[in-house]
């Protein structure tokens, strides 16, 4: 569940302190994709850590009735549906996102989401492929996350990999595994030699580089990140399967 506190207190911090003014017209939009698409539609309010759920044709088949809010930005009654394996690769895959996105410029990371293939257990016990989107809603500084928009349909034809993202642009699409590049290949090898409990002078003879080039290094590690310190970099790196 480390992945599931570390993508929790992102997204948390991300939030601004104050609600916004478009709760109505999230509301709406909501509303109408889960009717039209037959989708589970989750909107998660950042500043309220707080969901709403809207219920298309396919909450019948995941066996959901009658759900409708939740007192946090996760869908408990959703991911409850899901193998605890299945739970982490998600938290993983949106730590991946999260990050992916932290390298566009502000004002291009509206325009992607994240879009992966997870298995449900059916209210029926039946195994099933799920197709899981998630988009991000900013706010008016366009760094802060509003909202996080969340949908839930069944796989469709053609889905190949496990996480992609996605440009709503133009429809390109990567995969998003473990080798999207956060950190560079000095700085994976800086943090593996803090992680085995290298001290900056060590690495830097190691290295045969200036102490204040590892500094430097592992200043950048902690920003990319956005850590705390060197230990949660660390932490977080193995979460996202870098090193």
């Amino acid at each position: 569940m480390s992945e599931f506190r570390k993508i929790n207190r992102l997204l948390q911090t991300e939030s601004p302190v104050s609600p916004g003014a478009d709760d109505e017209e999230i509301a709406i939009f909501a509303s109408y994709l889960s009717k039209v698409e037959n989708l589970v539609v989750v909107v998660s309010d950042m500043a309220r850590n707080t969901s709403r759920i809207y219920c298309g044709g396919f909450a019948d088949i995941l066996g959901l009735k009658d759900y409708t809010t939740e007192n946090s930005i996760w869908e408990k009654a959703i991911l409850d549906l899901m193998p605890e394996e299945e739970r982490d690769e998600k938290y993983r895959a949106e730590l991946r996102f999260f990050h992916y996105l932290r390298h566009l410029p502000r004002e291009a990371r509206p325009n992607y989401y994240l879009a992966s293939r997870l298995r449900f257990t059916t209210g029926k016990g039946i195994m099933t492929d799920v197709l899981h989107r998630m988009h991000y809603v900013y706010a008016d500084d366009g760094e802060s996350i509003r909202y996080a928009i969340c949908t839930y349909g069944p796989l469709t034809a053609g889905f190949s990999g496990r996480s992609r993202v996605v440009s709503s642009l133009t429809g390109v699409s990567e995969e998003l595994t473990s080798t999207t590049e956060i950190l560079s290949s000095r700085e994976i090898q800086i943090l593996r030699l803090i992680d085995s409990g290298k001290k900056t002078a060590e690495i830097a003879g190691m290295l045969s580089v200036s102490p204040h080039t590892v500094n430097r290094h592992r200043q950048n590690i902690i920003g990319k990140l956005q850590a705390k310190n060197s230990v949660e970099a660390c932490s977080l790196a193995k979460a996202l399967q870098l090193m």
